[in-house]
């Protein structure tokens, strides 16, 4: 009996050593989405592939082109063309893609190592900025998925750097977004490619009716950015630029957060200021706000295990301080769950969602080896981190059924089939693409929806129209939660669109918006289960119905 209580323990003692705590795995009891891969029956063909320069991005981007709402992907790929598929699915059906000519050059499309959509000329098209290995290039959205290259119209010049982030946000009073461009390693450099990081940039339209992006700003130092957020951090409605950095090529570096201020150029937080000096292998941000209290916890995926970071309240809100809350709440992910390589894991793309509709926040991790690095765990699945009502992380990959032999990358989360179960894209290094269809939770005959949702548009009106920088409330019962309208995060992969919000089994919820100005709306009553429209400025939210196919 002794022996077997001293196993018991040992086992325990392992259990939390490598992040998988015996009673909070127990302890879950919500469902498990099973997510169905089905990348080539959907239409989907696309690797990410190419040399050294391409280990970093790879990444996707998801936006409606064509008016239906579907959301329609443009897929990196590397030292191959980057590919656009428009969305074909049947509601609530199996998902399904077809390639499309957006009326580009290939060479246009070679090189591309993520991609942001954002609607930089308010025209209510989507544009998209490709981030890629040497010139960037802004593609201005226009009828019926065409796009037409807009770095002369809107005078940006593009660089020759090596870009690897994107985030953006509209400054107070300005018509037209800030963006932050986040660069990598400086290849023209002597000693490339250690300690030779490009600085970032900060472009801010000039004043007048057309977006001029002539003047850049250099954001020196620069640290080889893998991923850049604006962020309103500690309340005050004017966001702040956070850059996560990878140190394996920065020297004397650090995970960077920039100080915007109005009509001057940003500057950094500094030591005195409560930043706390930090160097990881910075890939990936990702923003969500556990207790909807306004002051936001990141993800921040690295080599080795995932950041979680929560504002230190005791050394005050107007200092950026944070203490890491990944240990104590099971959500370090450092090591794989399934294979048995029990080498550190390697974190990418991070996402905050309800992806089973329970109402609590969940968390994907992309996970994959660089390239060959025998430090690092080579078979190293994607993370599935369910929240549970013990406010824990509990890993669910293997169940869900994500757990392939990928090199993963950038990645969307959306709703593709617009069912209201969240689906799952995963660009991939050197192997096919990974499509996972949301079926709901696994019954003896067959599988059965998840909780209730509701999807969200937000329409600001002529300036920013798809409310950037704007902040849902979602209230049911004694519960609220939160979403931020952002541009950036992640791993060189954006997404416009519907916002998610699981509601459990509330059958309906109160929404209250506030607007990228800073103020409120009035409460929107809604019911469960439903695609709402809130135009700001009227009084009830519109319901949209998929089209029936």
């Amino acid at each position: 009996m002794k022996r077997l209580h001293f196993l018991a323990a040992m086992a325990a003692i392992w259990l939390t050593a490598t992040g998988h705590d015996a009673a909070a795995q127990t302890a879950f009891t919500a469902d498990v989405p099973i997510l169905h891969e089905e990348a080539a029956s959907a239409g989907i063909d696309q690797s990410y592939t190419g040399g050294w320069e391409f280990f970093v991005g790879g990444g996707a981007a998801s936006f409606d082109c064509n008016g239906d709402r579907l959301p329609d992907l443009l897929i990196a790929g590397g030292s191959g063309p980057a590919k656009f598929y428009v969305n074909e699915s049947k509601t609530a059906g199996p998902l399904a893609f077809m390639p499309f000519d957006p009326g580009l050059q290939a060479a246009d499309l070679t090189g591309v190592l993520g991609a942001y959509p954002l609607d930089i000329d308010n025209d209510r098209h989507v544009d998209l900025v490709l981030l890629r290995l040497g010139r960037n290039l802004v593609l201005k959205g226009g009828a019926d998925c065409q796009f037409e290259k807009a770095n002369r119209s809107f005078a940006i010049d593009g660089g020759r750097a090596w870009s690897t982030a994107m985030s953006a946000i509209w400054e107070k009073g300005k018509k037209f977004p800030t963006i932050a461009i986040g660069n990598y390693v400086d290849r023209s450099a002597p000693g490339t490619p250690f300690g030779t990081c490009e600085p970032n940039q900060l472009l801010r339209s000039r004043p007048g009716e057309a977006p001029d992006y002539s003047d850049v700003l250099t954001l020196e130092p620069g640290h080889c950015a893998l991923s850049v957020l604006f962020t309103d951090w500690n309340r005050t409605g004017q966001p702040d630029l956070r850059i996560t950095n990878d140190r394996q090529y920065y020297r004397g570096g650090e995970e960077q957060l920039w100080k915007m201020i109005e009509g001057r150029p940003p500057r950094l937080y500094s030591s005195s200021q409560g930043w706390q000096r930090l160097t990881i292998w910075g890939m990936g941000i990702a923003e969500t706000d556990f207790d909807a209290d306004g002051l936001p916890e990141y993800a921040l995926t690295s080599m080795g295990d995932t950041k979680l970071q929560k504002l230190d309240q005791e050394a005050g809100e107007d200092r950026p301080t944070y203490r890491d809350i990944a240990f104590e709440r099971g959500a370090t992910a450092h090591r794989p769950y399934a294979g048995g390589d029990s080498k550190p894991s390697t974190g990418w793309h991070s996402k905050f969602a309800d992806i089973n509709n329970d109402t609590r926040t969940d968390l994907f991790i992309a996970k994959g080896n660089v390239q060959a690095m025998p430090d690092f765990a080579s078979f190293d699945p994607d993370n599935l981190l369910l929240g549970g009502f013990d406010e824990m992380f509990h890993e669910k990959g293997m169940e869900a059924g994500i757990a392939l032999d990928t090199r993963g990358r950038g990645a969307i989360i959306e709703d593709f089939n617009m069912d209201g179960m969240l689906d799952l894209l995963v660009v991939n290094r050197e192997h096919p693409a990974s499509l996972f269809r949301n079926l709901g939770a696994a019954t003896d005959w067959g599988h059965r929806p998840l909780g209730n949702w509701v999807k969200i548009e937000l329409d600001n009106g002529k300036i920013n129209p798809s409310a950037v920088g704007a902040l849902i409330s979602v209230r049911t019962g004694t519960r609220t939660q939160t979403r931020r309208i952002q541009v950036g995060g992640g791993h060189a992969s954006g997404q416009a669109g519907f916002t998610h919000v699981g509601l459990g089994v509330s059958e309906r919820a109160t929404i209250r918006v506030q607007w990228p100005d800073g103020e409120w709306s009035h409460p929107y009553r809604v019911f469960a289960n439903q695609h709402v429209r809130i135009i700001r400025g009227e009084a009830n939210a519109r319901y949209w119905y998929p089209v029936a196919q």
